[in-house]
């Protein structure tokens, strides 16, 4: 869903300067490889499926070059749509802190690994990075998810050595929520509050008939009372993280 050491917000990826990464090859779905392996293996296949859903990270990417990047946020289009209904409260509270939205739409865990393996991320050194990553993966066993979560977390600290992650749990959705429930159980074992850090936004999203506190129509994407909820759940530790005052609500 993030000392003096970066934070990194893991949730979304981003683009090349003017031109799309060069692709690796993904890993085709040949008997012998695990359900669990393939969301854990870079893959391409939602940029190369859906370049437009790829290209507003990619420009907002090209912005951030040479510039300062202090907190990141990694994931899909949760992420990404903190430039949509959710930019009221991003601009409260991240346009100050050198933020970068690293979301794309229609991301799986492997392609956000894939991102973070060839997109130019490499040269900024977040403080913080957020990551809220793995319902696009609900057609895979919870362990599965889990995992591609943790990939997620180990690309990150690969590229952010010493920076301090902010994983936020998978949100609540219509379809299949007990089986988010199970994956939020398995990934908050991944903090150790030391340079993991779990967010337990899902908890406070309370049932309302049949959806739940701060989703939108589709009971899947945040609505702006989404993006309030979890800017507010997460400010005392991202604040905390950053050396900083928290800020108070928008």
């Amino acid at each position: 869903m993030k000392s003096h050491l970066p934070l990194v917000l893991i949730a979304f990826g981003m683009a090349g300067l003017g031109t799309a990464p060069v692709s690796r090859a993904e890993a085709p779905n040949a008997p012998g490889n695990s359900e669990a392996l393939a969301s854990t293996i870079p893959s391409d296949s939602n940029h190369r499926m859906h370049p437009d859903w790829n290209r507003g990270c990619e420009d907002r990417l090209a912005a951030m070059q040479g510039k300062r990047c202090d907190v990141i946020f990694i994931g899909d289009s949760i992420t990404d749509m903190w430039n949509g209904p959710g930019r009221a409260v991003w601009d409260h509270y991240y346009a100050g802190r050198h933020a970068l939205n690293f979301g794309v739409g229609g991301d799986k865990t492997q392609n956000v690994v894939w991102r973070l393996d060839t997109w130019a991320v490499r040269a900024f050194k977040p403080k913080v990075a957020v990551v809220l990553i793995g319902t696009n993966n609900i057609g895979d066993r919870a362990e599965a998810i889990a995992g591609g979560v943790k990939a997620v977390l180990a690309k990150t600290g690969q590229l952010y050595p010493g920076a301090r992650v902010i994983l936020v749990s998978i949100l609540p959705r219509a379809e299949q929520p007990e089986k988010v429930t199970k994956v939020d159980q398995l990934i908050r074992a991944f903090a150790d509050e030391q340079t993991v850090f779990y967010c337990d936004l899902a908890a406070r999203m309370t049932p309302q008939g049949d959806t739940w506190t701060g989703l939108g129509p589709d009971r899947l994407h945040l609505g702006p009372e989404g993006y309030a909820l979890w800017a507010a759940e997460m400010e005392p530790l991202l604040a905390r993280l950053l050396e900083e005052t928290p800020l108070p609500p928008g």
